[in-house]
């Protein structure tokens, strides 16, 4: 099992920044790739950044250039920095763990294995 809490949500300006972070815990070493999804209301939940064991990530064309994923294995923590952020990037955001290793970690919701509750981000126009 893999227990995940994330933190960093709130509300900001259009332009403005916010950094996610996602800590993991319990058996951290079966997690073979990590990932940030979002579901903004009235949506299906997509993914938006994701990266594998080796460091390999991969964006969605949406937040690709101002969203970037990265982690910090001594802490056992993902984060997610978000620049240059939009209205169309209001959602509740999710970090997930995935348990199957991929070359290219992906973006699909049925490849994770463990979710965590999900933090809002508000971005005001």
């Amino acid at each position: 099992q893999v227990q995940l809490v994330e933190s960093g949500g709130g509300s900001v300006q259009a332009g403005g920044s916010l950094r996610l972070s996602c800590v993991a815990s319990g058996n951290t070493r079966s997690s073979a790739a990590m990932g940030w999804f979002r579901q903004a209301p009235g949506k299906a939940r997509e993914g938006i950044a994701a990266i594998n064991d080796y460091g390999v990530t991969t964006y969605a064309d949406s937040v690709k250039g101002r969203f970037t994923i990265s982690k910090d294995n001594a802490k056992n923590t993902l984060y997610l920095q978000m620049n240059s952020l939009k209205p169309e990037d209001t959602a509740m955001y999710s970090c997930a763990a995935s348990l199957t290793p991929k070359i290219v970690p992906t973006l699909w919701v049925g490849d994770y294995d463990y979710w965590a509750q999900g933090t809002p981000v508000t971005v005001s126009s």
